[in-house]
């Protein structure tokens, strides 16, 4: 009989089952795509395809990662020749950063492999398993998105606070 000091056994523990099923999707990914990028290289380079030319900051709010990992990513991609980064000429301690001929080409060529892990994800549920499953997760990840130590920004509420933080004088 276990101990009960747990009012909860590990293994119906949310957190605990949250943890394995990124390790799981983890490890598909890594099956799939192999080691041209890392699950969090390829959310950099889908970010900079929907936003072009957008800071290193506005991508890590974007792709809910830290300014520094996003920076440090930023820079093993540029090495690889995914995306460049160029000073902002607006402010010169910033980084923009535009996906390269060779990003697009890398993600055109890993939409079969990106389809194969949804399969693979997904091959024990029904549709409508799969429909009820992706809208609780996005819903759980919404409602909690405040509480990560990187909260998903979108671009629209990013230019809402920069806007805020820098107000434009009324003309006169």
């Amino acid at each position: 009989m276990p101990d009960p000091i747990l009012q909860e056994p590990l293994y119906t523990q949310p957190g605990h089952l949250l943890r394995r099923a990124q390790q799981i999707s983890a490890s598909i990914f890594h099956d799939e795509i192999g080691s041209q990028v890392t699950p969090m290289q390829y959310a950099v380079l889908c970010v900079l395809l929907d936003n072009p030319g957008v800071d290193q900051v506005s991508v890590a709010g974007l792709a809910a990662i830290d300014t520094s990992t996003a920076a440090s990513v930023a820079m093993r991609l540029e090495e690889k020749g995914l995306l460049s980064r160029q000073v902002d000429p607006a402010n010169r301690r910033q980084r923009i950063l535009t996906l390269t001929e060779q990003g697009r080409d890398l993600l055109r060529s890993l939409n079969d492999a990106i389809a194969r892990l949804h399969r693979r994800i997904f091959e024990k549920f029904s549709p409508e398993e799969e429909t009820q499953f992706m809208t609780l997760l996005q819903k759980l990840v919404d409602v909690n998105n405040h509480q990560s130590r990187a909260p998903l920004t979108t671009a629209r509420s990013r230019l809402a606070a920069e806007a805020a933080k820098n107000p434009v004088p009324d003309k006169v």
